[in-house]
This record gives C-alpha cells, sequence and structure tokens, in this order.
C-alpha cells in the first residue's frame, strides 16, 4: 500500500510539473517508469498490467491518428485555412471563421493535432493580414478545446470517457454539442471584447497571395473516409472499431509511403496513456479500501456542480487525461453514472482553457507560434482563459444538470 501510494503520487507530480526536477524524464517517461514500478513494487503482476491497459482507448486514438495524417498530407488543412482567409474581409469575420474551423474540427478529430495543423496557418494569414496574430490564435487554442468536448473523438479524456462509460456516440454529442457550441460563442464575445481596438475597424483585409498544395487524389480519399467513419459513428458502431479499420484502409495506396503517415503518429502520448492505466489501476487497488470510497462519496460528487468544480481544479493540477483517470472509479460508482460522465467530460476538457498549461492544445499553440517570433504570455491567456473556463462551465453544468 504504502509503495504503490508513493509511486502513484511520484508519478503524478512528474506529470504536473512536465519534467522531473534534475532529469530529463518527461511525461510520458514518468507514466512507463511508473508503471514498470507498480510491477516490480508486486502491486500489480505483469498479466494484471496488461489487463489494465484499455486496449479500446488506444485503439481509437491510434485510428484518428492515421486519419488525420492523411488528411494533413493531402494539404486539407491548408485548404480549410486558406478557404477562411479568402473569404474573410474584416477582422472579425477572420476571428469568426478561426473559432468555427477550429471548434467544429476539433469535435470530430483529435483537438491536439487539429491545433499541431493550424497554429503555423493562422499565424502565417493573420501576420501577412498586417494584423495581430495573438487575439486569433488564443481563439484557436480555446476554441478547439471547447469544439473537443462535443463528441467522443474530439479530445484523449472524451475517448477515454467514451470507453469506459460506453455512451452511445450520438447520444454523448446529442448531450454535450450544445454546450460547446454556447461556449464558441462565448470565446468570440469576450475576445471581441477584449481586443476590440483590433476588431472594431471598418478597414478591410489585406488578402495575401496564397499558394496552396494539394494532392486531389489523397484528399478526396482522406475525406471521403473521414465522413464515413463520423457516420459509422453516429450509426452506432463501436467507434475503436471503426477508426482502426478506415486508419488501415487509408494505408492501402500507392500514392504515399506509410513512413510519412507513422511519423504523424503521436507515440508518445499513446505510450502516456498506457502507462497511466497501468498506474492508476495498481494505485487503485491498492488505496481504494472502503473507507476512501465512504470519504469521498461523501462530497457529494453526484451534484453536477460539485463534481465538475473538482474536476476542473484537478486537471489544472495534473491535466485533464490523469485527472479523468483518477476521478474514473468514484464516477463509475455514482448512482446516475452516465451523467457524471458527461460532467466529467465538460469539466475536465472547459478547465484546460484556464491558463496556458491547462491542455497540450495550449502548449502546442504557444510553443508552435513562438517558432515564429509570436509571444503568448501568461497573463494575456489568462486574462481571457479564466472567465471563458468559469462561464463555459457554468453553462455546460446548468445544461446538464
Amino acid at each position: 500500500m504504502l509503495s504503490a501510494g508513493l509511486i502513484f503520487v511520484a508519478t503524478y507530480v512528474v506529470i504536473a510539473l512536465g519534467r522531473a526536477p534534475g532529469l530529463r524524464l518527461d511525461r510520458t517517461g514518468a507514466a512507463l517508469v511508473g508503471a514498470s514500478l507498480m510491477v516490480a513494487s508486486g502491486s500489480l503482476s505483469l498479466q494484471e498490467a496488461y489487463q489494465a491497459i484499455d486496449v479500446d482507448t488506444l485503439t481509437l486514438l491510434l485510428g484518428m491518428m492515421i486519419v488525420v495524417a492523411n488528411l494533413r498530407l493531402a494539404g486539407f488543412f491548408q485548404l480549410a485555412a486558406g478557404w477562411v482567409g479568402t473569404h474573410a474581409h474584416r477582422p472579425a469575420l477572420l476571428l469568426l471563421g478561426v473559432v468555427l474551423v477550429s471548434g467544429l474540427l476539433s469535435a470530430f478529430l483529435v483537438n491536439d493535432t487539429v491545433c499541431l495543423m493550424l497554429t503555423p496557418l493562422v499565424a502565417e494569414t493573420t501576420l501577412a493580414m498586417g494584423r495581430r496574430p495573438v487575439p486569433y490564435l488564443l481563439a484557436l487554442a480555446m476554441a478547439s478545446n471547447i469544439g473537443s468536448a462535443a463528441t467522443i473523438t474530439g479530445n484523449p479524456q472524451n475517448i477515454m470517457i467514451g470507453s469506459f462509460s460506453h455512451i452511445p456516440y450520438a447520444q454523448f454529442a446529442a448531450a454535450l454539442s450544445p454546450a460547446s457550441a454556447i461556449g464558441l460563442a462565448v470565446v468570440t464575445l469576450l475576445i471581441l471584447a477584449v481586443y476590440r481596438q483590433e476588431f472594431l475597424t471598418r478597414d478591410k483585409l489585406v488578402q495575401p497571395p496564397t499558394r496552396l498544395r494539394w494532392n486531389r487524389w489523397l484528399l478526396a480519399k482522406s475525406l471521403a473516409f473521414t465522413f464515413g467513419t463520423v457516420a459509422f459513428f453516429f450509426a452506432g458502431q463501436p467507434p475503436a472499431k471503426v477508426a482502426i479499420v478506415a486508419g488501415a484502409l487509408l494505408l492501402l495506396t500507392r500514392r504515399i509511403k506509410p513512413e510519412r503517415v507513422y511519423r504523424e503518429i503521436d507515440w508518445a502520448l499513446l505510450l502516456l496513456f498506457a502507462g497511466l492505466f497501468i498506474v492508476v489501476r495498481g494505485a487503485e487497488r491498492a488505496l481504494l479500501s472502503p473507507e476512501v470510497v465512504a470519504g469521498v462519496q461523501g462530497l457529494q460528487l453526484g451534484r453536477p456542480a460539485v463534481l465538475a468544480a473538482i474536476a476542473a481544479v484537478l486537471s489544472n493540477l495534473v491535466s485533464n487525461v490523469p485527472a479523468v483517470l483518477v476521478l474514473k472509479p468514484f464516477v463509475q460508482a455514482l448512482p446516475d453514472a452516465r451523467t457524471g460522465w458527461l460532467v466529467l467530460a465538460m469539466a475536465a476538457t472547459f478547465a484546460g482553457n484556464f491558463t496556458i498549461l491547462g491542455s497540450v492544445a495550449n502548449l502546442i499553440v504557444v510553443e508552435r507560434a513562438g517558432r515564429q517570433g509570436i509571444a503568448i504570455g501568461f497573463w494575456p491567456y489568462l486574462a481571457i482563459g479564466a472567465p471563458v473556463t468559469l462561464l463555459t462551465i457554468a453553462i455546460g453544468v446548468w445544461w446538464l444538470g
């Protein structure tokens, strides 16, 4: 019990910090070391560690990564950004376009990958138009987080929750997409208000010359598989099965080397998930005594506002994926577990907008923008991220309650 507790705490401390002090150990490495120590300490047998890994989650995530990789290699994200830049003739319309494209794509494709693809394109477009890029990049990150809450395939934590809860894809989307849609409106209005000097102008945008490159055949094929995948999701087919079959079939081509697709896959994220599954299972077995479970139930997690608040705080301490894994056994034990899972998905995702460190999507936008000489500071982000988080979570609690 003591060893499992120490391993669990040490792993989550490194995950919260992002790197082990004095070492080069990152979050993924910490999860792998923690999982190995759970087995080495006897908290779990090797067979139990294998069983702790939720293969459906990893399969769904891998399949969606392959689909997104094909869309990127086909030039889809360049075309989407170019279309927004061409049709937005005023700064406010450009902001709205960024919010809608980011939110909509993140609802069906994993939001981290959407930010990875769109950040350099949004930065280049706004700079070429002579506009301040920061408000548009903030909109990209925050809209991506909010839009991703709408479906099971929007972000990694929702993929896990979909696997744990067995809520059908269509029911999940029907429950959370209205809150996400309202959240996108909140982000747009707050950015318009805070950066009103950028948007309260009658000047038309200068349309920069664009050179778009895309592979017509690969684009048509990738879009067909993407729409087909989403259609099967809504038809009630198992998401993991649909995603991995779609991803595998996309590899059947003579036009692109599979190695290029493999380089687009975030293998470290898959390893992080596998390690965390084992670490949390070991902690559950050693630490979740009947007294502990009763004590946590006394916090009234069955009330959406309470569960949302705890999920939001925990998500900002250790990130949303580890937070979901910690809260999993307590949500499963709720009388109305379905509502609990939906509240957890909403709150853990919306909470990612609170600070730059709140989600991986935020860090991707800040890091890739920095490569182009665009600095997004902690306080400018917080000035919009904090009210966006509080308002959207309040809306989500009201909607689901």
